[in-house]
């Protein structure tokens, strides 16, 4: 997350429950973010996060797993430059994922 401030990175503050800015301490909540793993980095810990949007499109796909008439969807280039984009798909009910390669 950036800070909305000095547009600089913001770390999670766990103890706190926000995000806090090293630069200027602005602070924001941390929200709905699911921590989906951990990496560490010349000898620093980083915590991954993931966190949906409240603004991904939907379309009306059917979802193979629940049946389910939505979901959401974002564009990958998932192959060379010359190749289209491939559509992933995850259901709003059940959050299966699914590919539409174009």
């Amino acid at each position: 997350m950036f800070c909305p401030r000095c547009k600089r990175l913001m770390r999670p503050d766990r103890s706190a429950g926000v995000w806090k800015c090293a630069a200027c301490g602005n602070t924001v909540p941390l929200g709905k973010a699911v921590e989906t793993g951990r990496s560490e980095a010349k000898g620093r810990e980083m915590v991954v996060l993931e966190e949906r949007p409240a603004t991904l499109p939907t379309a009306e796909e059917e979802c193979p797993k629940c049946g389910n008439p939505r979901a959401y969807w974002v564009l990958r280039q998932t192959r060379g430059a010359d190749e289209p984009e491939t559509r992933i798909f995850e259901c709003t009910k059940c959050g299966h994922k699914w590919r539409e390669y174009q």
